[in-house]
């Protein structure tokens, strides 16, 4: 996934699902009692009561599964002194328990990355597992990813392909980007590059960043596609806008080139510093050949602009876990 060519990628393990799941309610009363913390009010969408922390808090030490998995993406994105990895495992696990599909998840991404608990790889699966029974979209991702990179099962390409095809169709965006990148390699299956523009351009035009850079990349080779460096301009500048540091050295390039768009190197120079600064090494040959091409006062302009991009990156990346 990573050569200097920036070839398409796929998204990795580590995606918390933050979707709530109103069926599972014990009653119309207990879901009209559901409200979510303001901070990760996205996570219910739009018209979902938001309250604030005290009171989800109450709800949670009431053993509401929706305020524990709450909670438990407050942890995680350590929002307040008292919020931590372990607490995030330790609320996860008590809506995990009462079968509570989000939390399953989320828990299952904690024991795969080792947050807050050892690895295991055993209880990762065994949560993903349940949660897959209720027909959950990121519990099909996530155990796609494991047979993907064999993570606590032997690889397997076709199987990764599989619960991403169950995820895809659920409209789990991550899950429809990895199935468009395993068409596009060929892997677990015949290269199809119709097959894999189809999920690409699902996932993209649902906002997922990494098929906006896929999508963008298929369109500046002209790869299952006639060749259009507008469109490829237009993708890779949406994936950019969200902190997707490829797509922000694809940008780059694009404007070093003036393909797509009018040439300009404090453009691209800022652009591709991004990408540097958000620790992507590949993005550092372009930038010292465009730095060789700007005054002083340019690449510290173009520096500074840069340094506000990573302030709307890590903006956006809040907002896009809690989503």
């Amino acid at each position: 996934m990573g050569s200097l060519c920036l070839a398409a990628g796929f998204a990795a393990v580590g995606v918390l699902a933050t979707e709530d799941i109103w069926g599972q309610a014990s009653s119309a009363k207990r879901a009209e009692e559901q409200c979510s913390m303001a901070v990760v009010s996205r996570t219910a969408g739009a018209g979902t009561k938001v309250c604030d922390g005290e009171f989800v808090q109450e709800m949670a030490r009431r053993g509401h599964a929706f305020a524990e998995n709450q909670l438990g993406m407050a942890s995680i994105l350590a929002i307040g002194p008292e919020f931590n990895e372990k607490e995030a495992v330790a609320w996860f696990q008590k809506a995990a328990q009462q079968g509570y599909a989000p939390a399953q998840v989320n828990l299952a991404v904690m024991y795969v990355n080792g947050w807050g608990t050892p690895v295991n790889y055993g209880a990762a699966q065994h949560w993903l597992r349940m949660a897959a029974e209720k027909h959950f979209a990121r519990a099909y991702y996530n155990l796609g990813i494991l047979y993907l990179e064999g993570k606590g099962v032997r690889q397997d390409y076709g199987e990764a392909l599989r619960w991403f095809r169950l995820g895809a169709e659920r409209n789990d965006s991550s899950a429809q980007t990895n199935l468009g990148y395993l068409y596009d390699q060929g892997w677990g299956c015949e290269r199809n590059m119709m097959e894999a523009l189809k999920w690409y351009r699902k996932a993209a035009e649902a906002g997922n960043a990494l098929a906006e850079n896929n999508l963008a990349d298929l369109y500046l080779k002209g790869d299952g596609m006639q060749q259009d460096d507008a469109a490829a301009f237009s993708w890779f500048q949406k994936a950019a806008v969200q902190g997707q540091t490829g797509a922000r050295i694809k940008l780059a390039g694009m404007y070093a080139a003036g393909r797509g768009t009018a040439r300009d190197a404090e453009t691209a120079y800022t652009w591709v510093s991004a990408a540097v600064m958000s620790g992507d090494a590949r993005g550092k040959e372009l930038q010292h050949s465009l730095e060789k091409l700007l005054t002083p006062e340019q690449v510290a302009r173009a520096r500074d602009r840069a340094i506000g991009l990573q302030g709307r990156q890590q903006e956006l990346s809040a907002k896009g876990f809690a989503e």
